[in-house]
């Protein structure tokens, strides 16, 4: 092998873009079959893709930034960078949801009545399961942080623990969320507040499934003694996310749950 005289990371090729990208195929037509036709096999095969093309590019990044020692100060920044700009993606990818909201409920329309909520809609109390919702995100939040205080104080105990808790409580909130759905008065049908109430609401759950699979794959990676007190990126990417998650669930909550209703 070469000597190499830089501090970047030359990537070795990988299967996996193509791999996921096949995933996503699958899981785009699969959705359609069982939207349209009740069959499942199609998406069950995406998903399997998926899953594996995920445990398998995950295994490869940690061993390049573990135990190569591919991920430099210069690559470190790097990274920073693109999450940095991710997230920036993120925000204008709600700015949309929210732009939608908004410029129906702030003039409502002849067809909803004159009035936000439109005519037959009954909304979600958010003084209940919202607000349980928001509560256990923001304990997420202080959960996350003490987590990278103990990784950045080397205390290991400390650390487990908090990463537990905080993918606990991003479990606890999908568990609520399901529950919301499931008895929630209106449905994605009943005109522009069901369709931004639930596609605005159901991208953040997604996110908070996104997030709370990141702190598990953090979690995991502690257990192994991956993570040190200057070298651990890995963990700093899924609180950023997380804290970007729970920034988002506020608006929501402010705009949709509260002053919407």
């Amino acid at each position: 092998m070469a000597h190499q005289t830089h501090p970047f990371h030359m990537v070795d090729p990988s299967p996996w873009p193509l791999t996921g990208a096949i995933a996503a195929l699958l899981m785009t037509a699969g959705l359609a079959l069982w939207f349209h036709h009740g069959k499942t096999l199609v998406l069950s095969a995406g998903m399997v893709v998926l899953l594996l093309t995920m445990l398998q590019w995950w295994r490869d990044v940690t061993r390049e930034a573990t135990f190569q020692g591919h991920h430099t100060n210069k690559v470190q920044k790097g990274l920073r960078y693109g999450m940095v700009l991710f997230i920036t993606s993120e925000v204008f990818f709600f700015l949309g949801f929210f732009w939608a909201f908004y410029h129906s409920s702030l003039a409502p329309t002849p067809d909803l009545g004159g009035q936000w909520p439109p005519a037959g809609i009954t909304p979600l109390n958010p003084m209940e399961v919202p607000l349980l919702n928001t509560a256990v995100l923001l304990a997420s939040g202080v959960t996350v942080t003490w987590a990278h205080h103990a990784i950045m104080s080397d205390s290991r105990t400390d650390a487990i623990a908090a990463l537990s808790m905080t993918a606990l409580l991003g479990l606890y909130f999908t568990a609520l969320q399901m529950m919301e759905y499931y008895e929630a008065p209106f449905t994605i049908s009943d005109g522009v507040y069901g369709s931004t109430f639930f596609v605005a609401t159901g991208f953040h759950g997604l996110h908070v499934i996104i997030g709370s699979s990141f702190l598990l794959v953090c979690l995991l990676r502690q257990l192994n003694y991956h993570f040190t007190t200057s070298h651990h990126f890995g963990f700093e990417a899924a609180a950023w996310y997380w804290h970007f998650v729970d920034v988002v669930w506020l608006f929501l909550y402010i705009s949709i749950y509260w002053w919407g209703s």
